[in-house]
């Protein structure tokens, strides 16, 4: 005689980034939704009956969850009882940790790092603009700090996700600058893009010779503060007493 059919509440989060979304997508395409891994993970728990994830709040590409929820029916074969609720959530994460994000390189961002300091013909790293012809693409680049950081939402994952800071001082930037430096350093990371190569973009000094999809996006990007020297400050006090 076989069990009845029984049906599971799930709670799940996720890290967004590499997905179009929560829902389930064909498998056709290239990138999936976090449901069609969900439905994979249950598919091995092997349920004789046909099941679907069936999401409750729909999410869209890129976009994170601390906290979703979703239910599912699940038949077992022959006279086999129902999961236990810790049996069916330990098994569930066991499948679903494949899709753990790839850890970066953090050594050869490190290093590619290190080509961008001090003063340079940041060219290759400026987009265009209608006024870039008037700015000095010279520019001093104090420091570059990369070195795990600390989301709000860290605190509430069951899992350990690492987050990266990438920390910029400049006297100025260029349009642009940070956020292709920022994805130069990211592909670096991610093997898409060697050391060598880091150099060879900068050597180039030609806005034209750096990859347009390699511009990291405005995600995450945070102007943290403005700082004055007591010259600046000097400066600003003597032009406003000659308004006066």
């Amino acid at each position: 005689m076989r069990n009845s059919v029984t049906r599971y509440l799930i709670f799940f989060q996720y890290t967004g980034t590499k997905y179009c979304g929560v829902m389930k997508i064909p498998a056709d395409r290239a990138v999936q939704g976090v449901g069609n891994h969900l439905e994979s993970a249950v598919g091995k728990l092997k349920p004789v009956n046909k099941f679907s994830v069936v999401i409750s709040s729909r999410t869209d590409s890129g976009v994170h969850a601390l906290c979703n929820s979703a239910h599912v029916d699940i038949q077992r074969s022959g006279d086999k009882p129902p999961l236990p609720e810790h049996v069916l959530v330990d098994a569930l994460n066991f499948h679903l940790k494949e899709e753990a994000i790839r850890t970066l390189d953090i050594n050869a961002m490190q290093e590619a790092a290190s080509l961008l300091l001090g003063t340079h013909d940041f060219s290759t790293f400026r987009a265009s603009s209608a006024d870039m012809h008037l700015k000095n693409p010279v520019k001093t680049l104090d420091q570059i700090q990369l070195e795990p950081g600390v989301s709000f939402s860290q605190r509430h994952f069951y899992r350990d996700v690492r987050f990266w800071e990438l920390t910029f001082k400049s006297r100025s930037f260029l349009y642009k600058q940070v956020r292709r430096m920022t994805g130069a350093l990211v592909a670096v990371g991610h093997g898409r893009l060697s050391v060598s190569q880091m150099q060879e973009l900068l050597e180039a000094r030609d806005s034209r010779a750096f990859p347009t999809t390699m511009t990291a996006p405005a995600h995450g990007l945070f102007l943290t503060r403005v700082q004055y020297s007591d010259t600046d400050l000097g400066t600003c006090v003597l032009d406003e007493q000659l308004f006066k």
